[in-house]
């Protein structure tokens, strides 16, 4: 018996599997509350975009020798900026030109990456490399989860009421201009803090599935983002515990357990809907 206790414990005594559960911890709490956001105003697509365009300023940041989240959070504004540029001054619906921004804007990473040759491996940047963190790198994400969270969580109720009507909230006099922008800055600034834990690709699972989950589980927005947060928590600590056992990465394991989890709240609410009152 003791030794299952040992083994079941072993996890929480190694030190990169501490920092693994620490950071990712850590960054799934604002991640989570950005998700019911964007999942709101539709903007789920956009967290796709600017996980994507964070590439070319990561390796630029490489090139002139400063640190890579400077880059990627300048490319994520670039971006995001961008985007509501060219909506606002032309017929292009917002879906097309996000898919033409960050597609392009991936495009040029990868081609900067293979010119460059960096010594910062492609892998660690697209999945993450939450085993291998560095202190500076939980200094660096602990900061960025913690001015997100705030902002989110000062701002939750002018943010939910620019995401169901924007005209609305301009008429009693909300900035809606800045809480535009703001919440594109703190979507950008949570996928640098997220880029060492889980990588540019599978945050967007962060961005998306608890924020989705929880709107199927939820009657109220407060109750939307407790859940969330809930469910990104609970499978990121269970994910990393899992994927120790099963060796396998500890990010896609995480997304895969987020998955299921979609699927199970997806049919459990489809059979209490098709149920006869």
């Amino acid at each position: 018996m003791s030794e299952i206790l040992q083994l079941a414990i072993l996890p929480f005594q190694l030190p990169f599997m501490q920092n693994a559960f620490l950071v990712t911890l850590m960054i799934s709490v604002p991640m989570a509350m950005l998700s019911c956001f964007l999942v709101l105003k539709g903007w789920s697509l956009m967290g796709d975009a600017v996980s994507h365009a964070v590439l070319p300023g990561v390796v630029l940041a490489y090139i002139l020798s400063i640190p890579l989240a400077i880059g990627a959070f300048a490319a994520g504004l670039v971006c995001a900026i961008g985007t509501g540029f060219i909506k606002e001054n032309s017929r292009i619906k917002e879906d097309t030109v996000l898919g033409i921004v960050f597609s392009g804007m991936f495009g040029l990473g990868l081609t900067m990456y293979v010119a460059v040759q960096s010594d910062v491996h492609l892998d660690h940047i697209l999945f993450g490399d939450m085993l291998g963190i560095a202190p500076a790198d939980l200094i660096q994400s602990g900061l960025i989860a913690l001015a997100a969270t705030l902002f989110l969580g000062i701002l939750r109720k002018d943010l939910l009421l620019h995401a169901f009507d924007a005209q609305h909230a301009q008429a009693i006099g909300l900035p809606v201009r800045l809480l535009h922008y703001g919440l594109l800055a703190v979507l950008s600034l949570t996928v640098v803090g997220a880029l060492t834990a889980v990588g540019i690709i599978l945050a967007v699972a962060f961005l998306v599935g608890p924020g989705t989950i929880a709107y199927l589980m939820a009657r109220r927005f407060h109750a939307m983002l407790v859940t969330a947060i809930a469910i990104a928590v609970g499978c990121s600590f269970v994910g990393i515990y899992a994927s120790f056992f099963i060796d396998s990465a500890p990010a896609p394991t995480i997304v895969l357990l987020m998955s299921l989890v979609f699927i199970a709240t997806f049919v459990k609410t489809s059979i209490r809907a098709h149920r006869p009152a």
